[in-house]
């Protein structure tokens, strides 16, 4: 939920300054403008089935204000109801996915405005999207931006990125979901480690420890996301949001309730074409062409 030192410029100054060949001047054409001030959305994929999310506060290191959540929840809303879109890839840029949550905005909040007014409590929309949302992770994902990561279902990162939950060093804990999705990702003792002490773990150790699933060259991170997006999207989006479903019951179901969960929802596949068409593809060995429905 927060960043991991008091300001931008100690990180800006702690590490190595990197060309930025997929950032925000390149990318501007495709936001809309007049709609978003701090993300770049756009379709990716050769059949513009990938919806595209790239935070754009490039001064601040992506830093998490409330107006960039609230707009990355209206982006989300609109892919979620464009029946071309099959999966969504959210990034930042090669220096930061997200430095954190924007400190400045937090600082002066008091208990009774939090609790009150549920502070953070929509920036869990992206966890809640039935679509298939891979987070592409350059540089620094901390605090806030690591838990952004893990909201999303699949986490690729570039093997110079950085995770870890540094709340602690503000006075903090996580409260976007960290303590509990860093626990069920890479287990107790690690999780523990880094709420309590604020380290940041690496892109390698990330990957060994179960948070992401695959590494890549820096320069090639955003093109794999869209490429992981653009197979997903090709399968039937109402059997992956199934799926999706099915998976993510496995944190809150116990082993029983989930495999229930999980045969009833086989078993509703079979109320759908795309299943017949899938079935019929594969005994006739060409490739299914699947409507949604």
């Amino acid at each position: 939920m927060a960043m991991f030192c008091r300001s931008t410029a100690f990180l800006i100054k702690s590490t190595r300054s990197v060309p930025l060949p997929y950032t925000f001047a390149a990318a501007r054409k495709y936001s809309a403008g007049e709609q978003y001030q701090h993300i770049l959305v756009d379709k990716k994929g050769e059949q513009g089935n990938v919806g595209f999310i790239q935070l754009n506060r490039p001064k601040a290191l992506n830093a998490l204000c409330d107006a960039l959540m609230t707009e990355v929840g209206r982006a989300l809303d609109a892919f979620e109801a464009d029946g071309e879109i099959g999966a969504i890839v959210i990034t930042g840029s090669e220096r930061a996915f997200a430095a954190g949550a924007d400190i400045k905005e937090m600082q002066n909040r008091t208990f009774q405005e939090c609790y009150g007014g549920n502070f953070l409590a929509h920036w869990n929309r992206i966890s809640t999207v039935k679509k298939p949302v891979i987070a592409a992770v350059n540089g620094f994902a901390l605090g806030g931006g690591c838990e952004l990561a893990m909201m999303c279902d699949v986490i690729y990162a570039g093997e110079k990125a950085q995770f870890g939950q540094p709340e602690i060093l503000l006075g903090t804990i996580p409260g976007a979901g960290g303590t509990q999705r860093l626990t069920r990702a890479v287990g107790k003792s690690l999780a523990m480690e880094m709420v309590l002490t604020g380290d940041r773990i690496t892109a390698q150790e990330a990957k060994q420890s179960g948070l992401v699933s695959k590494i890549y060259p820096v320069d090639q991170l955003v093109q794999e996301a869209v490429r992981c997006g653009e197979k997903i999207a090709g399968n039937s989006k109402l059997v992956s949001a199934m799926a999706k479903e099915a998976v993510n019951s496995a944190f809150e179901l116990s082993l029983a309730e989930g495999n229930r969960l999980e045969k009833r929802l086989f078993h509703a596949t079979f109320a759908t074409d795309d299943r017949k068409e899938g079935m019929t593809a594969f005994v006739e060995k060409r490739k299914a062409n699947f409507e949604d429905k």
